[in-house]
């Protein structure tokens, strides 16, 4: 029954995940915020909250592996999401109209990927105040990488075409006011389902055998990372692209503060200190990754379709062989 129970909370996250982009978008296009602050900020941290539940309930049940893993494994998944969506929808070229302003969220994401990549590394188990120094800096450093992206002057984007009778059949009869409260819902099944998700994912590691490390990269991550997918999808299928881009690489920075929010929970010391050292190998895949990605968002007006889908080709293939890697390690 762990199963029946891992999926049914899985379809619960998908629909309230689908729900959740669809006001997303009515305010980013009804409201004085655009797609990119829309998409970074209010979804990204929204559909990150499966991550939170998980990664909080798994440490109170002493099981860091999970946490850690859930949180790095989800980044991982979020940027194969973006690939894979890049290449079904290739030939709309999706990296070409994403805005340039995506960037500083992308290069966020890697600087703090990079910082727990050398915490896994170094093993530094200090603690202020109960929580792991290396979670703190982490803490800080989103908190100061957020401020000065929201001071930037933001690039113009090219208003998007939407097909009048998507308009109609999606968000022209929804009013911002119920916009935002059915936001706030949605974000509270998303949060109570990822709970579910983490319970669940826990017995299975158990009942297979498999391992924490490994459930917790892969398994529990792809789950929590379903209202990632299902909201770029329907901000695709919406012609919103940088609420999708937003999304993406908006969670991935808030998942790693879920690091330092994980540690508040953890009463034996820093939890990066104590944690397995393959969550190195889903890091280094991070960090490849997202450079992969900031070169995509960088370049424009590419040509070849060849060319244009080398990274997001790499990047899959980047995906599935960290994904082998800790199976094995």
């Amino acid at each position: 029954m762990v199963f029946v129970y891992f999926l049914l909370a899985a379809a619960i996250t998908v629909y309230a995940a689908i729900k959740l982009s669809t006001y997303a978008d009515v305010m980013s296009e009804k409201s004085s915020m655009g797609g990119v602050l829309v998409g970074t900020v209010l979804l990204a941290g929204a559909t990150s909250l499966p991550e939170v539940t998980t990664s909080i309930s798994a440490v109170m049940i002493n099981n860091p592996d999970i946490a850690v893993g859930n949180m790095l494994g989800s980044n991982l998944f979020n940027i194969f999401i973006l690939a894979m969506f890049d290449l079904y929808f290739r030939q709309k070229r999706l990296f070409n109209e994403a805005s340039r302003d995506h960037l500083y969220t992308a290069g966020l994401g890697l600087l703090l990927t990079v910082l727990t990549m050398v915490a896994l590394i170094v093993r530094v188990d200090m603690t202020f105040i109960g929580i792991g120094v290396d979670a703190l800096l982490i803490a800080a450093l989103y908190g100061i990488g957020i401020y000065y992206i929201g001071k930037r002057p933001k690039e113009p984007t090219a208003t998007r075409e939407v097909e009048q009778e998507v308009v109609a059949s999606t968000t022209s009869s929804i009013t911002v006011k119920r916009a935002v409260f059915g936001f706030a819902i949605a974000a509270l099944v998303i949060m109570a389902a990822g709970t579910a998700l983490s319970i669940t994912g826990d017995r299975i590691a158990v009942v297979t055998g498999l391992g924490s490390s490994f459930v917790g990269s892969f398994l529990i991550a792809a789950s929590t990372s379903l209202p990632e997918a299902v909201a770029v999808f329907v901000a695709l299928k919406l012609r919103n692209v940088n609420l999708a881009f937003g999304s993406i690489l908006g969670s991935n920075i808030f998942n790693m503060v879920i690091i330092a929010l994980s540690d508040v929970f953890y009463q034996n010391g820093s939890i990066l200190a104590d944690v397995s050292a393959s969550h190195l190998v889903t890091a280094i895949g991070i960090t490849i990754l997202s450079v992969l990605v900031m070169y995509s968002v960088l370049r424009k007006d590419v040509t070849s379709k060849v060319r244009y889908i080398v990274p997001s080709v790499l990047v899959v293939l980047v995906y599935f062989a960290s994904s082998y890697l800790i199976f094995t390690g």
